[in-house]
Order: C-alpha cells, then sequence, then structure tokens
C-alpha cells in the first residue's frame, strides 16, 4: 500500500469508514460488505484481512468493555461448544472443499433466512438440528474467510435478546478473530501497522456513526429488528452470489 496514487487511499479511507459504520451498527457485515470493494483497489486479500482482524479485536473489546453485562454469555458458551472443533478444521485446512461451492451454500442459505426474518416467518420452535448446523458451518467457514458470520447470526438472531445480539456477536468475532490473528502471525503475514495509523481512525470514524444508528436501532420493535436483520443478510448474500457469478 505505499505507492497508491492519492484518489485510492482515499476511497481505501472511505471503505473503513463503511467497515466501522456496518460493524458497530449490526454487529456483523463490516468485512463481507467492505472486503469484495477493496480488492477493486489492491487485489490481495491478505493486505486488507490483517487490517481488518486488528480493528475488530480493538473496537469489539472497547464496545464490549463499556457495557459488559449486555452479552448473552449463556448462549454464547453453548455456541462456542459446537463451534470450537469445525473453527480449528478451518483454520488448519483439516477439510478441504471447493471456495465456489462454500460460498453458494453459505449464501443461499443465509438468503434463505433473511427471507424468514423480512416476511416474519418462524422456524419451529427447538428446531436444534437447524440452529447445530449452521454453527458448525459458519464456523468452519469462517476459519478459512470472513463469510462465516450471516449463518452464524442467522442462528444467534433466534435465541439472543435484539438489545444483546450486537455485544454477544461481538464479543464471539474477538474470539474467532483472534484465532485467525494468531495464524496470520505464525504465518509470518504483514499486519500493516503503519498503514493502520491512518486507516484506524476510519475505522474509528465509521464505528462511531454505526454506534448511533445501533441506538435508534434498538427502540424499534422486535419483528422490525428482525427485518433489518433480515434486510442486511440478504444483501450480504445477494453480494456475495454476485461476486461468484462474475467470476466464472
Amino acid at each position: 500500500m505505499d505507492h497508491l496514487l492519492l484518489w485510492q487511499y482515499g476511497i481505501i479511507g472511505l471503505l473503513f469508514v463503511w467497515s466501522g459504520f456496518v460493524r458497530s451498527g449490526l454487529g456483523f457485515g463490516g468485512s463481507v460488505l467492505s472486503l469484495p470493494l477493496m480488492l477493486l483497489v489492491i487485489n490481495d486479500p491478505l493486505v486488507f484481512l490483517p487490517l481488518i482482524a486488528i480493528q475488530l479485536l480493538i473496537f469489539s473489546s472497547l464496545t464490549v468493555g463499556m457495557d459488559v453485562r449486555n452479552v448473552d454469555w449463556h448462549y454464547l458458551k453453548k455456541a462456542m461448544a459446537i463451534m470450537f472443533v469445525p473453527k480449528l478444521v478451518g483454520i488448519l485446512g483439516l477439510l478441504t472443499l471447493p471456495g465456489s461451492w462454500l460460498t453458494i451454500m453459505v449464501y443461499t442459505m443465509t438468503l434463505f433466512y433473511a427471507l424468514m426474518y423480512l416476511l416474519n416467518l418462524q422456524l419451529s420452535r427447538g428446531n436444534k438440528l437447524t440452529d447445530l448446523v449452521l454453527l458448525i458451518l459458519g464456523a468452519y467457514v469462517s476459519g478459512i474467510s470472513l463469510i462465516g458470520a450471516p449463518l452464524i447470526v442467522a442462528a444467534f438472531v433466534r435465541h439472543v435478546a435484539a438489545s444483546q445480539l450486537r455485544n454477544t456477536c461481538f464479543v464471539l468475532w474477538f474470539i474467532l478473530v483472534l484465532f485467525k490473528v494468531i495464524a496470520f502471525a505464525v504465518a509470518g503475514v504483514d499486519f500493516q501497522f503503519q498503514q493502520q495509523l491512518w486507516l484506524l481512525p476510519c475505522a474509528a470514524a465509521g464505528h462511531y456513526l454505526g454506534l448511533q444508528v445501533h441506538r435508534k436501532l434498538l427502540g424499534v420493535d422486535a419483528v422490525s429488528f428482525k427485518r433489518v436483520i433480515g434486510a442486511v443478510l440478504g444483501l450480504v448474500s445477494l453480494f456475495g452470489l454476485g461476486q461468484v457469478l462474475i467470476s466464472y
């Protein structure tokens, strides 16, 4: 990132503002909705992933630290017990599936749940198998990429109160991304700390704006909140599927 044109730096800065805004506003989607656009400037995920990972660790810990009681620790522990092994499998590459298959599978399933939330349809209560599949697949995919969040959120939104969803997701992302950061460090990936000096304030500006939006979202009823989540999940899924189709 040392030899870009001024307008390219400007676009990257704006995209990090966008990433911080989405992440703090909803608790997910910041990476998925910004990384593909960043790759149009520099087509190398390893330039941006370490930057995004460090920012997520910083802002998630700051946000949760201010309101640590507003986390559904009970469901978080339950979910982590399910997700731990598939997460490691994904990071270590112990099970390899074609990337295009995974992408299509993840976004198709997420789009289904997005429509369910948008239309206020309910799955049968106590459908533990569905949650199990979502969490296992989401953890595995998050181990090899950044597209596992929509699946995980689709499960979490059924069990975690709207007021606790974002902070609970932040704690989960912190844990999952910490695994990823350790893997980056072991592999000798450049964390771009010099670039972080100016990109971190960009993400902080977006984070602040997102906090204001999140407060307004908490003022709506549960059905409307789920519809907002469904709309964002649907946007993420359509965006991801579009990327796959364009690549063919």
